[in-house]
């Protein structure tokens, strides 16, 4: 490399340069002292095609600054001379990292222009390590930046000119390239929005944002979808339904397993349910000590290993009897519960419709209460752990009806039918504003029909909410559910079996059938249900679990989080307040 003064015009940026853009750099931060003293660092160039010109490799700013410098000094670009180190014609990889390196070292240049220089040092032949060493940054971090590659051309475009946000970008990155292009189409949209910021992975994923750290089975191991995260921690599952299949799949077998080690109960709680420790004291295994399963929404799984509730503990200290003596395993399974509750729910939602003033009140207790201050909603996702419980729901009349509903909702506000839901802020892609218009020109019965179908989308299983509902709207589930295959290959326990013979055939069938198999006693409660086999049918039976409140079959109990929600509205008066049904009926 040889050093010389060359004149601003013999001089122009390479393309090289990771600053080289059509929109001139900022540089208001170097003009004053170039005002003053003009340039004292070389510039980095290299000799260009034409005869005696040279091309910019770094020092793209200096020279912009230069060429206002020369403006306002009324110095012709010919006279104007630039100090510059001219490198070996060809030396493109060398040229690249110095501008690299002189650039990232003053103003840090956004990540699409880091792809593009950190592409062109891979063409070259160096690796992700050796450019992570070259520029002392970790190699996750270079790719990263390399990851950008995986976008449209069009949504680096767009980020390079300020028109989205880093974390867009970054969360577009896991996108494949059909989801992309359907992100591009909201952009473009003018009636629609296009989901930005951390609403992108929401947008993504249909609101189960699953992180794989939170799998207790091998995610190598797994055989569904997942988009690896380079800019967080792991990935996520792209399939929520393949996810609990697996997940509910290990909790059993941990649950199982904890069993065989000798813990008196381990209870499993609810989806949605908390465990809160002040409520609990610890309490080891040999003392009769619970293990407590926790699952949160986003596959989150906490176990509690060695807790009784507080008053429990404290009889057991004082050397009283406990309380009625609690199973080693609930009367239902998890795969049960999700039954359960994803027919329920579907039975609620549908007689909300018929009570859009319900409908309202709960929907402003949504915004009262607790998170009132960002009220961000979203529509339950209907996940089950199985096909076979995936096409019951997806069977059951409520879930046909309130169907029915959504759609005739969607085209009285001129949304398409392919976008699914009414909730705030997911996948509709509409403006608040623009509904509102919208909803201003409607009369008030339309817009209450429309509140009961947001609040039904938005209205999540297994919830106090829920239970609320079913008992305020006095749900019966024999108008919404019958007894189909998927609800008897869930169940398992032979005691709860025989409670239900009793219950459907009689005590006295029930005794004479006590030794038989699981399958006998399915058997006869079917036979009884469609009156088949000269039994008598039996109209309109409900299980214990499904009703409203719900209730358990053995002593073991089991039910767990409804049973909790009924024991907490029964305390409450669920006779219906005369003013308040005239004032709803009218």
């Amino acid at each position: 490399m040889k050093l010389a003064f060359i004149a601003l015009d013999r001089l122009s940026v390479s393309k090289s340069n990771m600053r080289h853009a059509k929109a001139p750099p900022d540089v208001s931060d170097i003009l004053p002292t170039i005002r003053k003293r003009g340039v004292i660092q070389s510039l980095l160039v290299r000799p260009g095609p034409e005869e005696g010109h040279f091309q910019i490799d770094a020092g793209s700013r200096r020279f912009h600054a230069a060429g206002i410098d020369a403006a306002e000094k009324e110095i012709a670009p010919a006279d104007y001379l630039l100090p510059c180190g001219i490198l070996e014609d060809g030396d493109d990889a060398a040229a690249l990292e110095a501008s690299m390196i002189e650039n990232m070292a003053r103003l840090d240049p956004d990540e699409v222009r880091q792809w593009v220089s950190f592409t062109g040092l891979v063409k070259g032949g160096q690796t992700p390590e050796e450019i992570g060493l070259t520029f002392g940054i970790p190699e996750l971090a270079v790719r990263r930046i390399l990851a950008l590659g995986n976008l449209l051309p069009r949504i680096r475009d767009l980020y390079s000119r300020d028109k989205i946000d880093r974390v867009t970008i970054r969360h577009l990155t896991l996108a494949s390239k059909a989801q992309q292009k359907n992100w591009l189409a909201l952009f473009d949209d003018p009636k629609a929005h296009a989901p930005t910021g951390a609403n992108v992975k929401s947008w993504l994923f249909g609101g189960s944002t699953i992180p794989t750290a939170n799998a207790l089975f091998d995610v190598a191991a797994y055989g569904g979808a997942v988009v690896a995260d380079l800019f967080g921690e792991g990935g996520y599952f792209g399939d929520a339904d393949a996810f609990w299949t697996a997940q509910n799949a290990a909790i059993d077998a941990r649950r199982a397993a904890y069993l065989e080690q000798g813990w008196g109960e381990v209870v499993l709680l609810s989806p949605g349910e908390h465990f809160h420790s002040w409520e609990y004291e610890k309490t080891p295994k040999k003392k009769g000590g619970r293990v407590y399963i926790v699952v949160r929404a986003n596959g989150e799984v906490a176990f509690h290993e060695g807790y009784l509730s507080r008053r429990e503990a404290s009889k057991r200290s004082k050397g009283e009897a406990p309380d009625a003596a609690k199973p080693a395993r609930a009367e239902i399974t998890s795969a049960m519960q999700a039954y359960l509750d994803l027919h329920r729910h579907a039975a609620v939602r549908a007689a909300l419709l018929a009570k859009p003033g319900v409908a309202l009140r709960m929907m402003a207790a949504h915004v009262i209460g607790t998170g009132a201050a960002q009220w961000n909603v979203r529509p339950d996702p209907r996940s089950a752990p199985s096909d076979a419980i995936a096409e019951s729901a997806e069977c059951a009349p409520g879930e046909a009806l309130f169907d029915t509903k959504r759609r005739a909702a969607l085209a009285v506000l001129g949304f398409g039918e392919d976008e699914a839901n009414l909730a705030h802020g997911y996948g509709v892609g509409h403006e608040v504003t623009a509904v509102f218009e919208r909803l201003l020109k409607l009369p008030d019965p339309v817009v209450l029909e429309l509140v009961a179908v947001a609040m039904g989308e938005t209205l999540a299983r297994g919830s106090a909410e829920l239970e609320a509902l079913g008992l305020c709207l006095g749900v019966d589930m024999a108008d919404w559910w019958e007894a189909d295959a998927a609800y008897f290959d869930l169940i398992r326990d032979k005691e709860v079996l025989g409670c239900i013979v009793a219950e459907v055939a009689g005590k006295q069938v029930a005794d004479a059938n006590a030794g038989e198999k699981a399958k006998t006693l399915k058997t006869i409660v079917t036979a009884h249900l469609e009156g088949a086999d000269g039994r008598p049918k039996v109209e309109r039976w409900v299980p214990r679990w499904m009703a409203f409140p719900p209730a358990a079959y053995t002593a073991r109990g089991g039910v767990g989080t409804v049973k909790a929600h009924a024991r907490m509205i029964g305390a409450r008066s669920t006779e219906p307040d005369p003013e308040v049904e005239e004032k709803l009926a009218a």
